[in-house]
């Protein structure tokens, strides 16, 4: 069965909630029964050794715990004698049976249901006289993993949760990320590390802090396993969604992952994993969400830890909080003499430039530049996500650059990469393609400049694309069309993200039109600054900025001066600026023209009308 009829079945199971249920609690009843069936038919083959070994186990007074474990084809076990289908053999005492199918279970299962609330709708299900129908549907559907792949039943979850979010109007775009970006991030972690990571008996752990359903971890465990089916790779998480955590913990239990890793809270308020360091990390944080409820504890650790804390560089404005999820991922590296560690994050427009010099997000911005972190940043497509159509970019983090990479920063424009969906899915409306990805990866992979070639018929209509690196020759021009070139992909020097904020003053002038000088203190004597004509300019980091100051300020202020004691040094990352391309318009020669061309035609049209 494929994800679509997949879908479609288990949403069909709303026919039988619709009239006792409002469509927005739909998700409260078939997400967890979902995953009940998906466990189920994981458990069916050892479920008869399983119930043969534990009543071994009790006869010799023994803990059966790890034995069950053992005899299990999982990591968790089922003690009940029912399964699903079993249960249906007892219309009358269903709700009973069911409450103690699902107590038999292993206690890392049962804290997955109990996050799902799931008792309280078995309650309700049984007095609107639903449960025993909704739980028989259910046994319909082979879930068991020969039928239906952990990456085949990801994307069925995700599906359930984003048509549940649009029903109860709630973003649904919080709680997973489209794969086709989830894979460009992956295939851009990994992609210079691809001999390290061939080697046999290899161990990495990967991390998300806002793991949602868990498609990041599965993505990169699943890209790291094909590539080296001897690594040993160990997934770690946090989510603050209590159905998207229960999904997620359900799918790595099922994945044989130590779901003890799975943690539930708000991971900036409370460090899930606070002592633990990761080799690669990922997430997709909310954008734009305010962090006011969490502002007591991280302004704490910000005061009081400084940079032995997560936030030490600064703290972003409460408006959005996506920038301390950034500051997060830096305090959870693996140090660069462990082996270091990378991470993407996928953030909005704001923080490449919001804040002045000296703000907390320019802070953050020039802790991480010169600290020589920032491999590269991709721009996105807009429209890719589910709950908005804003630009988004993919920033790649690491501590252990390779060699040409150091100082330098990789800017790729990837917002041209794209094909339109057959059908929008909320906001999104366009994908990624298969060569899309291809391309962006190769372009960081190879750490290459490169322009994208526009191929322009006669006829002014674009008829291809072409990816010029550096130094190759751009395509020939078709008869009587052109080229159009543009900048794909640039290096630049981390410094030349910097700037300094300097204050220029001017003189207080008395009635007589001269100088108020200073009668006291240090500066006894010098001209005193007349506040409403202060002024302040950025002077970028590689110029000086006494020889700027003599050139940009003093023709026109001879009587200006730099206050020193107010300059700040700022960093912000200009991107589209990188790339914009000035067209120049059409000769007015062309327009004159049209013009003429058009005014005949109306002259034309308005005497066949009056004859």
């Amino acid at each position: 069965m494929n994800q679509q009829a997949l879908s479609a079945f288990l949403w069909s199971v709303a026919d039988l909630l619709r009239g006792d249920y409002r469509q927005s609690d739909y998700g409260k009843v078939i997400l967890p029964l979902t995953v009940l069936r998906r466990i189920d038919c994981v458990l069916a083959n050892s479920k008869e050794a399983v119930l043969a070994e534990l009543a071994n186990r009790t006869q010799q007074g023994v803990a059966p715990d790890p034995f069950l474990r053992r005899k299990s084809d999982a990591t968790f076990y089922n003690t009940s004698p029912f399964d699903l289908k079993k249960l249906m053999g007892d219309q009358d005492n269903i709700a009973i049976n069911l409450r103690g199918y699902i107590q038999a279970f292993s206690p890392e299962v049962r804290d997955i249901f109990d996050s799902f609330e799931f008792d309280a709708q078995i309650d309700r299900l049984s007095k609107s006289g639903l449960l025993y129908q909704v739980v028989e549907k259910f046994t319909q559907i082979d879930l068991h993993p020969e039928s239906v792949s952990n990456y085949q039943m990801g994307l069925v979850f995700e599906e359930l949760i984003r048509r549940f979010s649009e029903l109860s109007n709630e973003t649904a775009g919080e709680h997973f990320t489209p794969r086709e970006v989830i894979k460009l991030m992956v295939n851009l972690l990994f992609v210079e590390d691809d001999d390290l990571l061939s080697k046999p008996g290899i161990v990495r752990a990967i991390y998300d802090p806002t793991a949602g359903t868990g498609g990041m971890l599965s993505v990169a465990e699943e890209y790291l396993t094909d590539m080296n089916p001897s690594a040993s790779v160990s997934l770690f998480g946090q989510e603050l969604n209590p159905e998207s955590y229960a999904i997620c913990k359900a799918d790595m239990l099922i994945k044989g992952q130590d779901v003890g890793n799975i943690i539930f809270g708000n991971t900036l308020s409370d460090d899930g994993h606070p002592d633990q360091k990761f080799d690669y990390m990922l997430s997709n944080p909310p954008f734009g969400v305010e962090w006011k409820k969490v502002e007591k504890a991280v302004r704490a650790e910000h005061d009081q830890q400084g940079h032995n804390g997560r936030f030490g560089p600064g703290l972003p404005r409460v408006s959005d909080g996506s920038m301390l999820f950034l500051m997060h991922l830096l305090s959870k590296m693996r140090p660069a003499a462990q082996g270091g560690a990378r991470f993407g994050i996928v953030l909005n427009g704001s923080p490449l430039f919001t804040g002045g010099a000296g703000s907390g997000e320019s802070e953050i911005r020039r802790h991480v530049l010169e600290s020589d972190l920032v491999e590269a940043i991709i721009a996105l497509p807009t429209d890719m996500f589910y709950n908005t159509g804003i630009a988004t970019y993919v920033w790649i983090l690491s501590n252990r650059k390779p060699a040409e990479r150091k100082g330098k920063v990789q800017l790729i424009d990837g917002s041209g990469f794209w094909q339109k969906m057959r059908k929008s899915l909320g906001s999104k409306r366009k994908e990624l393609g298969e060569a899309d990805i291809a391309t962006l990866t190769r372009l960081f992979g190879d750490f290459a400049e490169a322009n994208l070639a526009r191929i322009i018929d006669a006829g002014g209509k674009e008829v291809g694309t072409e990816v010029v690196l550096k130094g190759e020759q751009a395509p020939q021009a078709p008869e009587g069309g052109k080229i159009k070139l543009a900048p794909l992909s640039k290096i630049m020097p981390n410094e030349s993200f910097g700037y300094r904020t300097i204050t220029v003053e001017r003189p207080l002038m008395d009635e007589n039109g001269n100088p108020v000088v200073a009668l006291k203190g240090k500066k006894k004597g010098q001209p005193q600054p007349d506040t409403s004509r202060r002024d302040t300019e950025n002077v970028p980091l590689s110029e000086d900025i006494q020889t700027y100051f003599e050139r940009e300020v003093k023709p026109h202020a001879p009587d200006a001066w730099i206050d020193h004691d107010k300059t700040k040094t700022g960093y912000e990352i200009p991107f589209n600026r990188h790339f914009y391309v000035f067209e120049p318009p059409r000769d007015l020669s062309e327009i004159d023209a049209d013009l003429l061309e058009v005014t005949d035609r109306i002259k034309a049209m308005i005497e066949e009308m009056a004859a």
